[in-house]
């Protein structure tokens, strides 16, 4: 295996070449399969490059198989720089630029609910509402197809486009709804609830993106390459990384804690993350600290950074890091470990991107529709039937023709139609099983 000292600019022009290969088949090309350890047991330090991990784990899922481990000898994609204001203008006024679509994209889930019309071809109706700067793109190409079932609708989305801002004016009653490619502010929830009396209405619409930078990209926990360790649960970060360990775990301090012996076994381990409040830190915070109603909180001794370019730099330069990111913003070696959802799931899962995108790696991110609905009225008729129309097998396809985002599964897609049904109304869904 070559080493990575003295040919990185050589490896990351071979990355830039091949930017449209998705990573994994791009891997397989280059270097063919290694075989993985089936346990956190030390070993003696070796000389790999950056390890994704299992491709996939044993739990009979579709696309899960055990497999071995697959070495990076690149970051999947350069890294940019950071957005200049200058640019952040521009995005909230045009849209910001798609990036180029994966070579590979994901089947359709064939199980999605057809798109019935229940309202009047004839009705009529104008909503105005906002979205991220990442998303008027597949919010238009929703917009122009459902005015195929009903042509006197408008809809508009207006700019600035910014999922904060628009949360803003749903908040105000300037807008319907906003899209948001990320989960609401905290703020913003607490401003909305004081407003109104109850959390605003969040609903699922589109699966995120596998690696493209800033378009909502997929996290990723990874480590040093020499430290052995090859996975980690859910309640197992939650221990690391959380002062208030809501899933019951004991406190980890050491890497002994997480199964390694030998020198490993009495090692601090160093924590790091990207500083609070940043739509990554948020959703990691959301999906695995927090539980029901419960807020989690971060450990104050981690080592945050002002942005997410700095993490996995961090963790290679230290043998004895932890950290995440976007799978973007891997611009250095590192490992990057699958994850279980549960404490006692054998089913771990690596963010590869068939993984990714059949939502099966516990973090995959979602694109998000939210709006003033009361918790015993329903959404204005087109509205709910817009959201219908996203939700099934064609808004979806909208998604997949789009090339940039995930289409939702139809587990996703269930638990989204459900959210469309009220207490009051106990109307069961027309969608359910």
């Amino acid at each position: 295996m070559p080493r990575w000292n003295g040919k990185r600019a050589v490896f990351e022009q071979l990355a830039r070449s091949m930017r449209a290969i998705p990573a994994i088949l791009a891997l397989l090309i280059l270097t063919g399969l290694h075989t993985g350890c089936d346990r956190n047991r030390a070993e003696p330090a070796v000389d790999r490059e950056a390890l994704a991990g299992p491709l996939h784990a044993a739990d009979g899922k579709a696309g899960a198989k055990a497999g071995g481990m697959v070495q990076w000898l690149a970051p999947a994609l350069p890294v940019p720089a950071a957005r200049s204001e200058e640019e952040k203008q521009r995005d909230m006024e045009l849209g910001r630029e798609p990036p180029e679509p994966e070579l590979l994209q994901p089947s359709l889930d064939q199980r999605l609910p057809d798109f019935k019309p229940r309202l009047d071809p004839s009705v009529s109706a104008h909503f105005i509402g906002g979205a991220s700067d990442v998303l008027p793109g597949l919010v238009k190409r929703w917009l122009h197809a459902f005015r195929d079932y009903y042509p006197n609708v408008v809809i508009d989305i207006s700019t600035p486009y910014a999922g904060s801002l628009g949360m803003l004016d749903v908040i105000a009653g300037k807008y319907d709804f906003v899209f948001v490619s990320r989960e609401l502010k905290p703020t913003d929830i607490a401003a909305f609830r004081e407003k109104y009396g109850y959390a605003p209405f969040t609903v699922a619409v589109s699966g995120g993106t596998y690696r493209h930078y800033g378009f909502l990209d997929a996290i990723g926990f990874f480590v040093n390459v020499h430290n052995p360790i090859d996975r980690l649960t859910l309640d197992q970060i939650d221990a690391l990384f959380s002062s208030t360990r809501h899933r019951g775990g004991v406190e980890i301090r050491k890497w002994g804690d997480l199964g390694l012996g030998g020198e490993w076994a009495d090692m601090p381990v160093h924590l790091y993350g990207i500083r609070p409040w940043n739509g990554f830190e948020e959703f990691v915070r959301q999906r695995v600290l927090d539980s029901g109603n419960l807020r989690g909180e971060w450990r104050e001794d981690i080592q945050f950074s002002p942005h997410a370019f700095e993490v996995a730099e961090q963790v290679a330069n230290d043998p004895l890091g932890i950290g995440y990111t976007g799978l973007a913003y891997l611009n250095w070696p590192v490992k990057v470990l699958p994850l279980a959802s549960g404490p006692d799931s054998t089913a771990f899962i690596a963010p590869s991107y068939e993984n990714v995108a059949s939502a099966d790696y516990p973090l995959s991110r979602l694109v998000y529709f939210n709006a003033n609905k009361a918790p015993d009225k329903e959404l204005a008729p087109v509205l709910d039937e817009f959201l219908r129309f996203i939700l099934s097998v064609q808004g979806q396809q909208v998604v997949l023709d789009h090339a940039i985002y995930l289409p939702l599964r139809q587990p996703q897609v269930q638990q989204a139609l459900l959210a469309l049904d009220t207490p009051v109304s106990g109307k069961r869904n027309d969608h359910e099983d």
